[in-house]
């Protein structure tokens, strides 16, 4: 198992090169300045545990404790690393949600190393949008979701010019940002 200080930190150090200074999610810096967001490293690495951390990492959420957290990434360093079986599993996390009777409560969106949009070539730097350096679950408080949406300008228009940046920087600029940060070499 990898060192969960280490993934937590290459974690947030890719939180800080793609999702905040790209602006993929223009929330994303308002809620780490908020403390509104928490990482966590599954220590699991069969689809089994992953989903007792999964049904864990909800129930803690709707603790009293939890409600200034936005939102939470479930990092799975080991065992979803094939794409096709994280994508099996995303059915397995999105039917406990249902179980659990928390869906309009919380959300899920998922990332991956390998993450790919239907329908768009794997090279398309496009993917670059939900590729991480792990598999994650990011599981959103729906209210927070809310809120922003509501309090942007143009919330729809948020996933076209994500991909007309990643475009622009091309994936060779990104495979090396992607590189840097998994080698420990990005200041966070």
């Amino acid at each position: 198992m990898p060192d969960p200080l280490r993934v937590e930190a290459q974690t947030r150090a890719w939180i800080d090169a793609f999702v905040v200074e790209l602006e993929l999610c223009p929330f994303a810096a308002a809620s780490l300045e908020r403390g509104g967001l928490a990482v966590e490293v599954a220590a699991g690495r069969d689809p089994e545990a992953v989903a007792h951390a999964w049904i864990d990492l909800l129930q803690r959420l709707q603790e009293p404790a939890a409600t200034h957290l936005e939102s939470c990434l479930l990092v799975v360093p080991e065992g979803l690393d094939d794409f096709t079986a994280f994508n099996a599993f995303l059915a397995i996390a999105e039917g406990l949600l249902e179980d659990l009777g928390l869906c309009g409560v919380f959300q899920l969106a998922s990332f991956h190393p390998d993450y790919r949009f239907a329908q768009v070539p794997a090279d398309d730097p496009a993917n670059f949008s939900n590729r991480s350096p792990y598999p994650m679950l990011h599981v959103l408080r729906e209210s927070a979701v809310e809120h922003a949406v509501a309090s942007h300008p143009d919330a729809e228009g948020i996933p076209g010019r994500n991909v007309a940046r990643l475009r622009e920087l091309g994936r060779r600029e990104l495979e090396a940002r992607r590189s840097a940060l998994l080698q420990g070499e990005h200041d966070a």
